[in-house]
């Protein structure tokens, strides 16, 4: 049997790896991890290194997202992307292009979306998007 995969958007992985992370984010995240199920894509790994600070961060953290199997960002991805954004502004609902990016990558992939950002969970009120959402947990801790 083949297992989910899962997209860690970027608004999960800072609280994860922040030093003052949350617990439930991190938690779930390790255990993905250890299952092999978690996915990247271009467009996340570049919001997460190009908000390092230190050289020897950002290698440590480039190793760590390369060894991460990649959704390839091709035309296809691009096509789901323009046509998720169509939709979403037909109905009034407008969010970043690069959220609507990231959704396309899990949409094509069937990778269920694991974030901390609200415009994910607006998004699969509308189209055919399976998040686990931890903005909830955000909001407890005051960030």
């Amino acid at each position: 049997m083949l297992s989910r995969l899962f997209l860690v958007d970027t608004s999960a992985w800072i609280f994860a790896l922040r030093k003052k992370f949350i617990p439930s984010i991190k938690d779930r995240i390790d255990q993905l991890l250890k299952d092999y199920v978690v996915v990247t894509n271009g467009m996340i790994k570049l919001e997460l290194l190009g908000g390092v600070k230190t050289e020897k961060e950002f290698r440590r953290l480039k190793s760590r997202l390369n060894a991460l199997d990649e959704i390839e960002v091709d035309i296809s991805v691009w096509e789901i992307a323009y046509q998720t954004a169509f939709e979403l502004r037909q109905k009034g609902i407008t969010v970043p292009y690069t959220d609507i990016l990231t959704a396309a990558s899990a949409l094509k992939s069937k990778a269920i979306l694991v974030h901390a950002d609200k415009h994910f969970d607006l998004m699969a009120r509308y189209i055919d998007l399976e998040v686990e959402s931890f903005v909830q947990e955000v909001r407890q801790y005051n960030y």
